[in-house]
């Protein structure tokens, strides 16, 4: 995948990434931050080119990692995979996804000239940005791993977003190889589509896990050929299930791997087909099955994303929970636990998206009728506290809801109220759960 830089664009290079790693050293020195997005910012107004001119010289390609939901957890176990393996690989890890924050990540593994030396780039992608970053990144693999509604004031609905990623993903060599999410019907569509470019396929084949009824966070259960209602066998999560097309003969892919056959990271469904989606990008990589098996049992969680701590003695989890169907996700990891201490954090600021309005499609009511201690915090507090207040059907039952804003005060609120042997679940938002982890472990991680 290396390729030879012309020389003009190697000087230009050498000077952007100089300069960028100057503003890397005085920010983090400063403890201003991270410095993940504002030195990429920098670099390309000096190279425009940069993110083209950094991602040719990986040696065996770029992998771009998109989808609404699970994009960091899978991003990380599929570079434990490939360093396991001994391969050298450069990763967005404080999950800057947008172009900036791409170039940055890559600009971290160069030498002060801008020359790169790794096998492998792992980049999660916003799924808004991922037609753009396409052409100039020509990616070896390409892990599609879900739709969702996710911040529709700024992204818009999901067929919108599939067909741009579909258009663009086929302009793409056909040594590419995409891997699809078989159980998203929008995905796996977008993959059977794709007649140029090498396609596989992930999913869980385990109907046990099956949910009782599709849940009401709902968004692709119309055929994306022909518009009817999907006929489904089984639903494991929103929209994704085993489904057909009884109209047009529409039909869910065969996944690659048997997942019955396979372990999983960390807790809850959801981290069962992460697993998949990095377990069957790494054997279309060619990585040996034992490798991946070894992975797994191994792995730790990235903050924020079933995160364990020990605060005064006391076990937190805190699972991030950033739309409807993650949101549902996380109240099935807390309502399938004994404990009954749970703190809720809502932000409605620029990251998490400004439209709070999602939180009436979640399922709060099996959060609320389980009874226990729920408190909430947050720039929106009283939102979430209406919503839940209206997802009592009996006021009179066990379930106490306690408002606090002070976000410090709402932590020991809910450490107070968490018996020495259960653990206290936090389910934040994005932004929220950098400021829990602030409060938490004393330090900020963006």
């Amino acid at each position: 995948m290396a390729n030879k830089i012309q020389l003009i664009d190697r000087l230009k290079l050498g000077l952007a990434v100089s300069v960028a790693k100057g503003v890397t050293f005085m920010v983090r020195s400063l403890r201003l931050g991270a410095a993940s997005v504002l030195p990429g910012s920098i670099a390309r107004r000096i190279e425009p080119k940069l993110l083209q001119l950094l991602s040719q010289q990986v040696k065996k390609g770029a992998i771009l990692i998109a989808g609404t939901n699970g994009k960091t957890t899978t991003s990380l176990l599929l570079r434990e995979i490939l360093e396991r393996q001994g391969y050298r690989v450069a990763h967005n890890s404080t999950g800057a996804n947008l172009e900036n924050g791409l170039m940055t990540a890559l600009m971290d593994n160069t030498n002060i000239l801008g020359s790169l030396d790794v096998d492998y780039a792992i980049l999660e992608v916003d799924e808004n940005i991922l037609p753009r970053v396409l052409a100039p990144i020509q990616p070896k693999l390409i892990l599609c791993l879900n739709l969702f509604r996710d911040q529709l004031d700024r992204y818009g609905e999901v067929d919108t977003i599939s067909k741009r990623w579909g258009k663009a993903i086929a302009t793409l060599s056909p040594d590419t190889i995409v891997v699809a999410n078989a159980d998203d019907p929008t995905i796996c569509y977008l993959g059977q589509q794709l007649t140029q470019q090498r396609v596989a396929f992930f999913g869980l084949s385990e109907p046990e896990h099956y949910l009782e009824a599709i849940p009401h966070a709902v968004d692709s259960i119309y055929c994306p050929r022909c518009g009817k209602a999907l006929d489904y066998k089984g639903v494991y999560l929103s929209h994704m299930g085993e489904y057909s097309c009884s109209n047009c003969g529409f039909s869910r892919s065969q996944p690659s791997l048997n997942s019955s056959e396979w372990p999983q990271i960390l807790v809850g469904l959801y981290n069962k087909y992460n697993t998949l989606a990095a377990a069957t990008a790494a054997q279309e990589l060619g990585v040996d099955a034992a490798t991946i098996r070894e992975t797994i049992p191994n792995f730790q969680a990235a903050f924020g994303r079933a995160e364990e701590l020990e605060i005064n003695g006391k076990k937190v989890r805190i699972l991030l929970s950033k739309n409807p169907v993650g949101t549902n996700e996380t109240i099935r990891v807390v309502t399938e636990s004994t404990d009954k201490t749970t703190l809720l954090v809502l932000n409605d600021r620029v990251q998490d998206g400004e439209d709070v309005s999602w939180i009436w499609d979640v399922d709060t009511e099996k959060l609320v009728q389980r009874g226990g201690t729920l408190v909430v915090s947050g720039d929106r507090a009283y939102d979430m506290a209406l919503r839940l207040r209206y997802s009592d059907p009996n006021p009179a039952q066990n379930f106490k809801l306690i408002v606090e804003e002070d976000l410090r005060q709402a932590i020991n609120t809910a450490l107070e109220r968490t018996p020495n042997n259960e653990t206290l679940h936090i389910l934040p938002t994005y932004t929220a759960m950098l400021n829990v982890r602030e409060v938490l472990t004393g330090r900020k991680i963006l």
